[in-house]
């Protein structure tokens, strides 16, 4: 049996920050696993180093559920974000561990495929319509066949998703918080042209995405959902804030449009009463924030008895070690529905070199033992932590909003 010997945190800023665990065996084998929390990094890279790392050696690294047990079980104070990434990234670095012992890719260790690859959607931003639409149809052309699409609202100085002129979109943006304003009223006005003016450019075999980001009331999310309806959205992500989840009941009442949640969720309990109820269409929670591949696999399989497919959240907050996990998850789970796919930057990758590919609108993790994700790092020594948090959103008379 893999004895666990050592365990240590790697805090990374390749252009973002990036929290990652390493776990390492009596035989010499080593794990990775992610554990980045956006804008709260290192709350859990303490959580890691004062309170799991002492727990976990001298322990049985082949014994996955019962170290996720009692870490989970054990702790009392129990779920919420900082613990659940802590699980998460010791669960994916058990699961890299065992594959590179059975000298499998993890997927196998799951079952094995379930499909050749997964479909992911890519990011289309712009100040304006024509400029979202230009990006659009250069994803189209790259080989994508989803695509989530934002774009400026007019009146207001920022937008969520739309990145700043020449730069990457990023929204932990700041040593301390920015401040947005924001208008419902100017935003429900033009999200419909939007996907007016994509479905004209780019035609019906694209899958079309938007997300909202919590902002609307359940009956404005309801408004937008049905004036949406004649441009077929693959689903509109995040339209209401998740805790009153009845609020979906609402929503469900006034539009056929499917309705993506959950990647701010961290159990099973936050999908539960969404998920059983048939509240939703496609459920987003992410192997790092929800408990690592363990538990993200169960939230897919209650999922599938309700035909409730899974949509897992992959923007650049996820560092590779995540992405692959991810999609070893989704290659293997039957209810995938979609991956989020946000390339990272070049040094990221240079710090993370990664198995999985990207071909023709679909990502595969690769057959490369465990995750098949390693670490440079010396590569990772070079890029210190920068303190960058995520903005906060007011309303145009000051009042303070969701973001």
């Amino acid at each position: 049996m893999p004895i666990i010997t050592a365990a240590r945190v790697i805090v990374t800023s390749p252009g973002r920050n990036f929290v990652t665990l390493q776990i390492v065996c009596d035989d010499g084998t080593t794990g990775l696993g992610d554990a980045t929390l956006n804008g709260r990094e290192l709350a859990v890279a303490s959580y890691l180093e004062e309170h799991v790392v002492p727990c976990l050696i001298g322990r049985d690294a082949h014994r996955i559920e019962d170290i996720w047990q009692y870490l989970y079980k054990g702790a009392y104070w129990r779920r919420g974000p900082v613990t659940m990434t802590a699980i998460a990234a010791v669960d994916m670095a058990l699961w890299d561990i065992k594959g590179k012992i059975a000298g499998l890719p993890v997927y196998q260790l799951l079952g094995g495929a379930a499909r050749n690859s997964c479909l992911v959607y890519c990011h289309a931003n712009g100040t304006t319509i024509a400029d979202t639409i230009e990006t659009a149809i250069r994803h189209r052309d790259e080989g994508y066949r989803a695509i989530r699409l934002q774009c400026g609202v007019p009146g207001l100085a920022a937008t969520y998703g739309v990145a700043k002129p020449g730069r990457r979109y990023e929204p932990a943006d700041g040593d301390l918080p920015s401040e947005s304003v924001w208008s419902t009223e100017k935003y429900l006005r033009v999200v419909p042209e939007l996907f007016a003016a994509a479905r004209e450019a780019l035609g019906w075999d694209v899958h079309l995405l938007h997300d909202v980001h919590h902002r609307l009331t359940p009956i404005e999310a309801g408004r937008l959902g049905k004036d949406l309806e004649p441009y077929r959205p693959f689903w509109i992500e995040d339209s209401t804030p998740a805790e009153n989840q009845d609020a979906f009941r609402l929503i469900r009442q006034h539009t056929v449009t499917p309705l993506a949640v959950g990647e701010v969720f961290n159990s099973i309990w936050d999908a539960k009463h969404l998920i059983e109820n048939q509240l939703i269409d496609y459920i987003r929670a992410t192997v790092v924030h929800a408990g690592g591949i363990t538990h993200l696999r169960r939230i897919a399989a209650l999922a599938d008895l309700y035909q409730v497919r899974t949509g897992c959240h992959g923007a650049t907050d996820l560092s590779p070690v995540a992405m692959a996990a991810a999609l070893h998850f989704g290659l293997s789970v039957p209810n995938f529905g979609i991956q989020e796919h946000m390339p990272h930057n070049e040094e990221t990758d240079a710090v993370f070199p990664h198995a999985y590919r990207f071909t023709d609108g679909t990502m595969h993790p690769g057959d490369a033992p465990g995750l098949g994700v390693s670490i440079d790092e010396d590569r990772a020594a070079a890029h210190a932590y920068k303190r960058a948090y995520l903005p906060v959103n007011r309303l145009e008379d000051g009042t303070l909003w969701s973001w």
